[in-house]
């Protein structure tokens, strides 16, 4: 599959295949159209990127990343926050409590910004081929074109496989979490 810089019309195949094929964090619960929307803000704002793996003229693997997370939601719901409202209203009201935790997830570690990996999702087809770790070190390598050093993903502290991938990356365990209240994560990062 060849990997691409993602546009506006990758929106909606990444956030179906977040959807799909993350379960974990509270994201994907929040439904495929407001996914939609953040990922168009993610090609959208210029310090966040989405890419995607492309074969044949379907999306079979995607890595959004940003330089500064808290930047982005920002900037999501100064642009998009009315609508991404008015559309998802209730699954938003069932997680608000998820929704405030992940807007005052800090991007900045003892002064300076830390860039993060926000999602990683491949096809259950394209699996155990490396397309993974392909748009990982995409991913990272783009971050450090950008200027950023140092490069953090969560992951759930039972996501074994996807620390598993992050560790080949070159990332390590750094500390323990809960992003969420109760709910165990792992943040791994590379610099």
């Amino acid at each position: 599959m060849n990997v691409r810089m993602g546009t506006e019309s990758d929106a909606e195949p990444a956030a179906a295949l977040h959807a799909s094929e993350i379960d974990e964090g509270f994201l994907a619960s929040l439904g495929v159209p407001l996914l939609t929307r953040l990922y168009r803000r993610i090609v959208r704002w210029p310090r966040s990127f989405l890419l995607v793996a492309v074969a044949d003229g379907n999306v079979g693997g995607m890595v959004a990343a940003t330089e500064e997370t808290s930047g982005l939601y920002r900037a999501f719901l100064l642009h998009d926050g009315a609508s991404a409202v008015l559309h998802s209203a209730p699954r938003l009201l069932r997680s608000s409590r998820r929704v405030i935790e992940t807007l005052r997830y800090p991007s900045r570690r003892e002064g300076a910004v830390v860039g993060e990996i926000l999602a990683v999702a491949v096809v259950p087809d394209a699996r155990g081929q490396g397309l993974g770790r392909k748009l990982v070190d995409t991913a990272t390598r783009e971050l450090a074109r950008r200027g950023v050093t140092t490069t953090e993903v969560v992951t759930a502290a039972d996501n074994l496989a996807a620390q598993a991938l992050y560790r080949t990356a070159g990332f390590a365990v750094a500390r323990h979490i809960d992003v969420h209240a109760g709910t165990p994560s792992v943040v791994l990062v590379r610099r």
